[in-house]
């Protein structure tokens, strides 16, 4: 099962460091990572992704909370919570397909940000299941590149 997890840090050297090595050191994978400073610049908010079961995740939240420059760790799973990615995806195009791929990025609210000759670069941000369906539909176009954020999350209240 996935989880998401928020963890508030002091915007200190080496806290993305301790978190990454706990992960790695107990053997957790990361399936996704974000990392960016809060409205207090002396801290930052991290929304790690990872896979496990609740006793899994139980044991990895209360290992980062031992962590130094760790304020608040957070596990989503039963909480309301917001969450986004922002992808960029370069979809193959020619003459004939040019229309129809600008016409689904437009049914999913995509932005296009670059238009080439034999491609079009697209920017498209939504929750997990919204995107996967958006790389899905693109994908017998021609996925030239594709790059993403991972997942940021907040919760409701």
């Amino acid at each position: 099962m996935r989880h998401t997890i928020s963890v508030l840090v002091e915007n200190k050297f080496g806290a993305l460091t301790r978190i990454a090595g706990l992960f790695s050191g107990r053997g957790y994978n990361i399936d996704s990572l974000n990392v960016a400073p809060t409205q207090d610049s002396l801290t930052s908010r991290m929304t790690i992704v990872t896979r496990g079961d609740d006793a899994t995740v139980e044991q990895i939240v209360k290992q980062l909370n031992k962590l130094v420059n760790v304020l608040d760790v957070r596990d989503y799973r039963n909480e309301d919570f917001i969450d986004r990615e922002l992808v960029l995806v370069k979809v193959k195009v020619t003459a004939a397909s040019r229309a129809e791929v600008m016409q689904i990025a437009d049914i999913f609210r995509a932005k296009i940000v670059d238009v080439q000759a034999k491609n079009l670069t697209i920017e498209i941000t939504g929750n997990e299941s919204k995107v996967e369906k958006f790389i899905e539909l693109m994908a017998p176009y021609g996925l030239q590149d594709l790059t993403r954020t991972g997942k940021v999350a907040l919760p409701r209240k």
